[in-house]
């Protein structure tokens, strides 16, 4: 029996460590890149790959498995390679699992095996210059600056900053992009098929979306590079880093609310700010379209919300959102707090935590009478309750009590989490209180 599952186990293969994918860009655009460039490049492995070889994700019958499967990192065009030492025989009991059968059925037809086809046309892309389909949202840029400025004292730590006109792109070498489109943009629908298998690869539960949906939106990331030529012609490539889907429904009485439902950063890109800044350049691309009313997140990850409440509380400090009388914000204004939600298209929940937040960061820093850190944990106890009403309604007094106390304690917990910062946060400050907000430094932007 031992040297049974030891002769069946030689020929299982771990299907993430087996799959290698890469962004692979032409050669004079390669040669462009510096040494600390070199990971855009690199292979990386999928975060999953149960969607495709099922829950085990294991592929049996091969030893050695070595899968690549290459995009061009602008048209995202297939490369498919498939390797192994060896392969079961043909009169083995147990038939391999078979890969490009199976892998057919969630990439585009077009895909080649030749890597010298795949390679000549990366080469005629280049030459004939990739086009991102949609419309350019909004863009931002490495933050150059070298100190901290009076009117804006953590200037210092932004890793990225907001392109203000085409003159501040234009200087740069590499700008970050964002493009909007739906299906009815002319070359979406195809461009949408090449990249979505990313959605099962990096998004846990992630599934492929209908294409006769017109509800959905999307923006796609990408990485702007200015191209070299002999002539000084400005000319600029684009590289795919990620992507957000949006899908619309109706809100009374003659709005839309807007919930995100997938986001993505590929692995060569995260871990340098891009997801915060991809979420905050879409939620202010949003708040200027009159007819969204509200924007919310399909069941985010924890490094996803950590991210969202930085972000959110970032831009409300920085408009002074929460610089009011503690009076009127404990216990809130109920006209305020309905008139500032609607203004910022927040979901209620989400608005109710980043004031509690903001309301806890301020008890911190401020003398306050003991009556209103009372009334805080009041307010804070009420939300809690209307949240789980169901789960706490039918249950003895005094449980009912020892539970809330419990989740309350748990939420403040998270709330000094968020604002003392594990997971290697710093400190910075808003508005003309120095409020101690948290900024990440490594946050896996994806749900």
């Amino acid at each position: 029996m031992t040297s049974t599952i030891e002769d069946a186990e030689k020929w299982a293969n771990d299907g993430i460590g087996a799959l290698s994918i890469s962004l692979v860009r032409s050669t004079d655009q390669t040669a462009q890149l510096g040494k600390t460039e070199q990971n855009l490049v690199a292979c990386f492995h999928p975060k999953f790959v149960y969607p495709i070889f099922g829950q085990e994700e294991t592929i049996y019958g091969y030893q050695d498995l070595d899968i690549q499967l290459q995009f061009d990192s602008s048209s995202l065009k297939n490369y498919l390679s498939i390797q192994y030492k060896a392969k079961l025989p043909e009169s083995s009991p147990v038939k391999p699992d078979e890969i490009e059968e199976t892998l057919y059925k969630f990439i585009p037809p077009d895909y080649t095996k030749s890597e010298e086809t795949f390679k000549k046309e990366i080469e005629e892309t280049f030459e004939k210059g990739f086009i991102p389909p949609g419309e350019k949202i909004s863009s931002y840029r490495p933050n150059h600056s070298k100190g901290k400025g009076k009117s804006n004292p953590t200037q210092k730590l932004e890793p990225w900053v907001k392109c203000d006109s085409e003159e501040d792109e234009n200087e740069e070498e590499v700008v970050y992009e964002l493009w909007a489109a739906n299906w009815k943009t002319p070359g979406f629908r195809e461009y949408h098929r090449r990249m979505q298998v990313f959605t099962l690869l990096y998004i846990e539960g992630g599934s492929y979306l209908e294409e006769d949906d017109h509800r959905w939106e999307f923006v796609v990331l990408y990485e702007r590079r200015k191209r070299r030529t002999a002539n000084s012609e400005r000319r600029y490539d684009y590289h795919f880093c990620g992507y957000v889907t949006l899908y619309s429904f109706y809100h009374y009485p003659s709005s839309i609310r807007l919930r995100l439902s997938q986001f993505i950063i590929l692995p060569p890109y995260q871990s340098c700010g891009h997801g915060s800044m991809l979420y905050s350049q879409i939620f202010q691309y949003l708040l200027k379209r009159t007819e969204v009313a509200e924007l919310t997140i399909e069941d985010p990850s924890e490094a996803f919300e950590d991210m969202r409440d930085k972000e959110d509380l970032k831009l409300l400090m920085k408009h002074n959102v929460f610089d009011l009388e503690l009076s009127k914000l404990i216990p809130v204004d109920r006209e305020w707090y309905l008139a500032t939600k609607e203004k910022w298209k927040l979901a209620d929940r989400q608005f109710s935590r980043l004031l509690e937040i903001a309301l806890k960061i301020r008890l911190s820093l401020e003398e306050t009478d003991p009556k209103v850190e009372r009334a805080y944990r009041i307010a804070v106890k009420e939300r809690l309750y209307r949240f789980n009403y169901d789960s706490l309604v039918n249950i003895p007094k005094e449980e009912r009590r020892e539970r809330l106390q419990q989740t309350f304690e748990g939420v403040m917990e998270d709330y000094d989490r968020i604002i003392s910062g594990e997971r290697r946060w710093q400190l910075r400050g808003y508005g003309d209180i120095h409020y101690a907000i948290c900024e990440p430094v490594e946050v896996l932007a994806q749900i």
